[in-house]
């Protein structure tokens, strides 16, 4: 195999594409707050496109890893042995797979090793955007737009002299910026919530009054977070795809990426110090992100919990398995026909129906059918965002309920941490409460319905609603969940 450098760059073989501009001359102009597989299939693909432009070489990516763990920790040490290269794999479910090897990443840093050296990486005046994928339960806003400034490793963050959080991090670097004069840059969310740009403000600009009023104040006043809507479906890498990835690519890479053929960027056009020409590679820019976000988050991910959720318990392990199964095809179908899409307005361009068909498209794609647990994984911050607008608006203008209350069912028993078959799996809900773990689990399935995830949902007010989420959730005790779902799909709509 070939090992992957900056020296085995221009001898790689003819069918793997290489950056399309001389890295020696990319400087960055972008730092990046945890470098997940998602963000390295996404934004620095679109940033691999844009330095192969003309005068784009000064917005490479910094990419900056916060976390301290093992697996962090490999991953930076994977960066620095190979020049922050690594190979992308595209699969399409039609056509052959194809590679190519991202080079926007221009330089790393494990900020658990010197965490004041990452804020005055950032307080560098030639960074002028900041984006970060730090997961949708990562900024810990509530439905009320409140930023827990009281939470236990928040407080603490406060105290620091370098603090370790990104909203921390990011408001030293600001600070820093500041009192020099260079003044400041944008943060750019990528997380999957609905308007990710008002909620990244919300949490920074709290923490950072918290900490220095006056400061929090120049923040608002100049720092722009705009809002964005990005869709790729990025699988994990386990050691088995790194083999198998390695084996077709000839590539001895410790890093590589596989996703879908699929990308989407779209973004609200407000940077406070300039950005680069993503609008020439495909990224679509509007000032109005909020129903591409809706449609993306309310039929794609929302459709993802259902199939991860109900998969588990059935005993499936991947999508691509679940989507031979008719009865979770019929599930999602009507979920988005039914339930979703009569609630939402499409984007100027879009049809609604034809989204719904191109999801069930990709879904099918075996070539990057990611794992289910990891997407049932964290359900109690997802169906708050991705779930949560699709069944209130299904309970009050008195729809059937039966997909919302099958879903809501699912949730609950998927907590047990057994299949149907009994087989375990591990449970993965960090930012389920100790209290709310209990109300799942409670012998009086009703129990489940008071948990803090459903707070605002009005889930009790509805008779019908009640009624169907106590028969299917016994009936998944009692028949197990296929048998359950192949019922609902049998019943007349």
């Amino acid at each position: 195999m070939t090992a992957l450098n900056t020296t085995s760059l221009p001898h790689l073989p003819p069918n793997i594409a290489t950056p399309a501009y001389d890295r020696a001359k990319v400087t960055p102009g972008i730092a990046h707050l945890s470098v997940g597989n998602f963000h390295r299939a996404h934004e620095a693909v679109y940033v691999d496109h844009v330095l192969a432009r003309p005068g784009q070489s000064d917005w490479g990516i910094v990419g900056i890893g916060l976390m301290e763990s093992p697996s962090e920790k490999a991953k930076a040490d994977a960066m620095k042995a190979q020049d922050c290269l690594y190979s992308l794999t595209e699969c399409a479910p039609d056509a052959p797979d194809t590679v190519r090897v991202i080079g926007s990443i221009v330089e790393y840093v494990y900020g658990p090793a010197d965490r004041a050296a990452v804020i005055e990486r950032l307080a560098d005046p030639a960074i002028r955007i900041v984006s970060m994928t730090i997961t949708e339960g990562g900024y810990y806003v509530d439905e009320n737009g409140h930023f827990p400034i009281d939470l236990p490793f928040i407080a603490e963050d406060l105290k620091r002299a370098v603090p370790q959080t990104a909203f921390g991090v990011l408001t030293e670097a600001l600070r820093l910026r500041r009192d020099r004069g260079v003044g400041p840059f944008t943060v750019l969310s990528c997380d999957n919530l609905p308007q990710n740009g008002h909620i990244a403000r919300t949490a920074v600009l709290t923490w950072a009054k918290a900490r220095d009023a006056a400061l929090a104040q120049w923040m608002e006043a100049n720092v722009t977070f705009p809002c964005t809507m990005v869709d790729r479906i990025t699988p994990a890498v386990h050691p088995d795809d790194v083999r198998r990835l390695d084996a077709a690519s000839g590539l001895d890479d410790r890093i590589p990426v596989f996703c879908e053929d699929f990308i989407q960027w779209v973004i609200e056009d407000k940077f406070c110090a300039g950005r680069p020409e993503f609008d020439a590679v495909g990224v679509q820019f509007t000032d109005n992100v909020h129903p591409y976000e809706e449609v993306k988050l309310r039929m794609l991910n929302a459709s993802h919990s259902l199939l991860g959720l109900s998969g588990v318990l059935s005993g499936y392990r991947i999508v691509s398995d679940i989507m031979e199964d008719v009865n979770e095809i019929a599930l999602v179908e009507r979920y988005l026909g039914y339930d979703a899409e009569p609630l939402l307005t499409a984007p100027p361009g879009m049809a609604l129906h034809e989204y719904g068909a191109l999801l069930l498209r990709r879904f099918r794609n075996r070539a990057i059918s990611d794992q289910l647990l990891r997407i049932a994984s964290d359900s109690t911050s997802k169906l708050q965002m991705f779930v949560r607008e699709t069944a209130m608006g299904v309970l009050g203008q008195h729809h059937n309920p039966i997909r919302i209350a099958f879903l809501i069912a699912c949730y609950l028993e998927y907590l047990r941490g057994h299949d149907d078959s009994g087989a375990a799996y591990t449970v993965t809900e960090p930012h389920l409460s100790a209290d709310d773990r209990a109300l799942a689990l409670d012998p009086d399935v009703n129990a489940g319905l008071r948990m803090s995830v459903f707070s605002g949902w009005e889930l009790t007010d509805s008779e019908d609603f009640v009624r169907d989420y106590r028969t299917v959730r016994q009936s998944i005790r009692t028949n197990g969940t296929r048998r359950t779902l192949a019922d609902i799909v049998l019943a007349a709509e």
